[in-house]
């Protein structure tokens, strides 16, 4: 039996989570940023203060990913780097008053992306895809990952 890939849930993740990162790729670009800047930015905006670590960790990167854009905005006068007050070694990352007005754009381009992926989407489908991902979530957050095991728990095979 032929697998119908256009209706199988973890290929329309996949592809939807694609084409979010693709049009919000175009977006940045046009506002002479990146996707990845953008995501620094919106962090720094919600929790200023954090190290280089740990906006590597959110982001999902290396450390010296971040480091490089913290380089990038910190040349163009919207981060700094503080060090931290108990260690030294370590760099907080906070906005500078520049970052505001970026801050602001982000926020519509994001509120504009998001109304459009979703036209045509009743706000009860909406509750009910953001609960289904949720659980998806907490799931995989919360999977057995012991050594020697094949696969995660609640992983079927599919039937032939």
């Amino acid at each position: 039996m032929s697998q119908d890939y256009q209706h199988d849930l973890f290929f329309l993740l996949h592809d939807v989570a694609r084409l979010i990162r693709v049009e919000a790729d175009k977006r940045a670009r046009v506002h002479g940023m990146t996707r990845a800047q953008w995501g620094m930015v919106l962090i720094l905006g919600r929790n200023p203060g954090l190290s280089q670590k740990e906006v590597a960790d959110l982001l999902d990167v290396e450390p010296i990913s971040v480091a490089r854009l913290v380089d990038r905005l910190a040349a163009a006068g919207m981060v700094e780097r503080r060090a931290d007050e108990q260690d030294r070694r370590i760099w907080r990352l906070h906005l500078l008053p520049a970052a505001t007005c970026l801050l602001n754009e982000i926020r519509r381009e994001r509120e504009a992306l998001t109304s459009f992926v979703a036209t045509g989407i009743t706000p009860e489908q909406r509750a009910t895809m953001v609960e289904g991902l949720l659980r998806m979530k907490a799931n995989l957050q919360n999977a057995d990952t012991q050594a020697g095991r094949d696969k995660p728990a609640g992983v079927l095979e599919e039937s032939a």
